[in-house]
């Protein structure tokens, strides 16, 4: 006889697993993953190693050494990323290279003006729930047309068309955040924007938020500089 207990518990197991085949494993690997616990790496070392990899590509020094054909094969039974990095979808950004990663090492969440859309977050939800990926980096980057626009749009109380006032409607606490701040508005509102998306899934229920809490997981910012290719980050704060 099975008591309801059990009966919860594998309805929960079953759905793990399934969601993670939905993304591409099948059920073998997706049980195999969840046993293996996701990457090795803490945190703080997976943020050493996004900062190692970016002054390589900073410095013209690349490695990219996980993208030859072994590599493929090891990751044909799944995955195992030691960050998060949510990012800008402009095309001058690629995560990968700006970090210097091979294939498998970073899960990398794109849109425009790096937005905590119910997708991304979702997206991010499942990164940390079920690959257990103990750092996100939220990753802006100066010169975001999106925030540039949605400046322009508040300043004239304007609309974008179609869902681009989604994106719009993302950034504007950030640019009326800015708008209250010295210096330069386009570059504050990018990095308030950077920090509010960083608060706002540090906050989110009900999977990151009890991840932070518990140590599981961290949460950073950072901004991608075009003039030099760092990315100046931002921390915790």
């Amino acid at each position: 006889m099975i008591d309801s207990r059990s009966k919860q518990v594998s309805r929960r197991d079953f759905l793990g697993v399934t969601s993670l085949a939905a993304f591409g494993f099948s059920t073998g690997a997706a049980t195999a993953l969840a046993a293996a616990g996701g990457t090795n790496l803490t945190a703080d070392q997976g943020l050493q190693r996004l900062i190692a990899g970016n002054a390589r590509f900073v410095g013209g020094a690349m490695e990219c050494k996980n993208v030859s054909d072994a590599r493929r094969a090891e990751l044909a039974s799944g995955q195992a990323p030691f960050a998060l990095v949510l990012s800008c979808a402009d095309s001058r950004v690629p995560p990968e290279l700006v970090f210097d990663q091979g294939l498998g090492d970073i899960f990398v969440v794109r849109v425009a003006g790096n937005i905590a859309s119910p997708a991304a977050i979702g997206s991010i939800e499942y990164a940390v729930e079920h690959l257990h990926v103990p750092l996100i980096l939220v990753l802006g980057h100066d010169k975001c047309g999106a925030v540039a626009a949605t400046i322009d749009i508040v300043k004239t109380n304007g609309h974008a068309a179609g869902q681009v006032q989604f994106i719009v409607d993302a950034i504007t606490p950030a640019v009326k955040r800015a708008q209250g701040q010295t210096g330069d508005l386009l570059d504050n509102a990018i990095r308030d924007n950077v920090s509010l998306v960083a608060s706002a899934l540090r906050a989110s229920q009900p999977i990151l938020a009890p991840a932070v809490g518990s140590g599981k997981l961290k949460i950073v910012g950072g901004v991608y500089r075009f003039s030099t290719g760092v990315v100046d980050l931002m921390g915790e704060g």
